[in-house]
């Protein structure tokens, strides 16, 4: 594990300047640098992440200074996974035109691929299990196509669902301990709405704008014990902290221009950043971060299927 050095961290962007922090030891997660790494999560398995573009499923041991290691490759962008519950080995993945059931050796099992044959292509990006246990996950253009982009649901018999249309770059979701709020950011338009869900059906209710960003574009997302909203917000080289009622908190200032996703692992907070489309990238875009904060995150969700689940190999 190395340390950023403190004279690359840059400036809070003018709406973040109160209660900034700028993070000038953040800990630096080996010499891996991604080209668009997401999806961040700490799972019963581990600290988890993706780099989208390549396809790359990775695990970090969250300590020390070694490499990111790979878990598997797919041959169409990988946008996030959750854990399935009760069955060894496996993912539900947000991946290419849909979701399907993942395992080690690179083996799918495709629940359904609602993006495929779009013209001009889509793909899909992040995604997240809430906790009644349901797998959510957005779709969005290559290009980033205003409205282009929608949030699926996958509900416990593996039925996918396309519950919202209209959105340019889905990000997200994230959800209270409760499971009865939503976050989701669209990305490109610079906004954060927040969702009442029903936890029974997985039916949400009408939204309401949480968060506004008018210096960066809101990427990845983790509540925290206290459900207040850490967001990566992407171009600014910070992490911002929201609390419920949507007033700023704390600004981590980052050695990198593009933060992507965020997740809690107890009272460490991980950041993943991209140095996809900077032509001149720092030392630190693409780096995976590490930084304590003072209230603590909650481990991500799991899938849970109602009844039985092949695994991907048994399917194929």
């Amino acid at each position: 594990m190395t340390r950023a050095d403190d004279s690359a961290v840059p400036e809070a962007e003018g709406g973040a300047r109160a209660a900034v922090r700028a993070v000038t030891g953040a800990d630096v997660l080996g010499p891996d640098r991604l080209e668009l790494g997401e999806g961040i999560r700490w799972t019963d398995r581990g600290l988890v992440l993706v780099d989208i573009l390549a396809g790359r499923l990775l695990t970090a041991s969250g300590g020390g200074g070694e490499h990111l290691q790979e878990v598997t490759r797919l041959p169409v962008p990988l946008g996030a996974v959750a854990p399935v519950a009760d069955t060894a080995g496996v993912w539900i993945a947000a991946a290419g035109t849909g979701i399907c059931l993942l395992d080690a050796s690179g083996t799918t099992r495709w629940l359904a691929r609602p993006e495929a044959g779009a013209a001009p292509p889509l793909r899909m990006n992040d995604g997240a299990a809430d906790p009644s246990g349901r797998f959510w996950a957005g779709s969005m253009d290559y290009a980033a196509a205003p409205g282009r982009g929608s949030l699926h649901r996958v509900d416990h018999d593996g039925t996918v669902t396309r519950v919202l249309d209209g959105i340019t770059v889905p990000n997200g979701p994230a959800f209270t301990a409760d499971g009865t709020t939503m976050y989701l950011a669209d990305s490109a338009r610079g906004v954060v709405r927040r969702y009442p869900v029903d936890p029974v059906t997985g039916d949400l209710g009408t939204p309401e704008t949480f968060v506004t960003v008018d210096d960066g574009s809101p990427d990845g997302m983790a509540v925290d014990v206290e459900g207040a909203v850490w967001i990566a917000v992407w171009g600014t080289g910070t992490v911002r902290r929201y609390r419920a009622d949507g007033r700023l908190d704390t600004t981590l200032a980052l050695p990198a221009r593009q933060p992507a996703g965020v997740c809690l692992r107890e009272d460490v907070l991980h950041v993943t950043t991209a140095h996809v489309g900077l032509a001149a990238p720092g030392p630190y875009d693409g780096a995976v971060f590490a930084v304590r904060v003072d209230v603590p995150g909650r481990p991500a969700d799991a899938y849970r299927h109602r009844g039985s689940l092949p695994s991907p190999r048994e399917a194929s």
